[in-house]
């Protein structure tokens, strides 16, 4: 929860307008972050980590979680009644030590 409250305040001072956090699909699909960046729609997975000693948090997005996160996007595309407008799939990496600042980077086009 802190992540993605981190990631969307970093995602909206760089301009985004972050439409819904935690979007559930009916058949099982979820999102973090549904945002919007110009005419872009970003459906964003976002890995919070306390350390990276066990690699990247965008290492734990594997093909089951990418999965979800498409079926997610799939379900906000098919109810705007479109997919003529351009997307695509981010991960989001947050990595929280004690005493520092958050560390925040995002990964464009993680995944298709």
């Amino acid at each position: 929860m802190l992540g993605e409250r981190i990631a969307r305040d970093w995602l909206r001072a760089r301009g985004a307008k972050v439409l819904y956090r935690n979007f559930r699909a009916p058949q099982g699909g979820e999102v973090d972050l549904v945002a919007r960046e110009g005419n872009l729609l970003v459906f964003a997975e976002v890995k919070t980590r306390t350390s990276t000693d066990y690699g990247r948090p965008l290492d734990a997005v594997d093909e089951k979680k990418q999965s979800l996160i498409r079926r997610g996007g799939n379900e906000w595309l098919r109810l705007l009644g479109t997919r003529e407008i351009p997307w695509r799939y981010d991960v989001i990496e947050v990595v929280l030590k004690d005493g520092e600042r958050p560390k925040v980077h995002r990964v464009e086009n993680a995944f298709g």
